[in-house]
């Protein structure tokens, strides 16, 4: 796919770590064309409070339609930063990959008391202020899909499972996805 200019931009929101040059985020940035990354001050200690603010600061400036495209943190970052009073303005569409369920009983995660500590516990849950798709997996360690499809339920977003795909990153096969390009395009039609 060639970047074409009635195409909005699309803002790729990383996890915990940033994605690498093997994860589908790096694949997406590389086919759709017209793309930037949010950078996080602390990438190895994602906060609700630093994380939110990180992508207000690269999408404010940022005055044409724009697709938000989420994994792990970043994605469930996207969803605090809209419900929270985030510049949504510009934003047609989102795409959330394996958001971490910040409340559930994860041994992947830290304690429940550090999670509410740095602000993702509890995760908001009212209905995002644009279109959203949320992808997620049945064997996830950081989410039981049921809890992660009462969140997405709660933001609005339609529902996508890939069945045993792990954490939906490259270590579970996800590097090269052409799929994702497709859902990122009918995003695209929506606004």
């Amino acid at each position: 796919m060639s970047s074409l200019p009635d195409r909005p931009h699309l803002v790729i929101s990383p996890g915990r770590g940033n994605s690498g040059p093997e994860h589908w985020q790096a694949y997406v940035e590389q086919h759709w064309g017209d793309t930037s990354r949010v950078q996080q001050s602390l990438w190895n200690w994602p906060t609700r409070y630093q994380w939110v603010a990180g992508i207000e600061r690269h999408v404010r400036p940022i005055e044409r339609p724009m697709i938000l495209v989420g994994h792990s943190a970043g994605a469930l970052a996207i969803a605090e930063w809209a419900l929270r009073g985030g510049s949504t303005q510009n934003v047609v569409a989102a795409l959330l990959v394996a958001p971490p369920d910040m409340e559930g009983a994860s041994r992947a995660l830290p304690a429940l008391w550090f999670r509410r500590l740095i602000g993702w516990a509890p995760i908001s849950r009212q209905p995002l202020p644009f279109p959203s798709i949320l992808v997620t997996s049945t064997n996830d360690h950081y989410g039981e899909e049921p809890d992660l499809q009462k969140i997405g339920a709660g933001w609005g977003s339609k529902m996508i499972s890939l069945g045993e795909s792990g954490h939906i990153n490259h270590k579970s096969g996800y590097g090269p996805w052409p799929q994702v390009l497709e859902w990122i395009e009918d995003l695209s039609q929506v606004g």
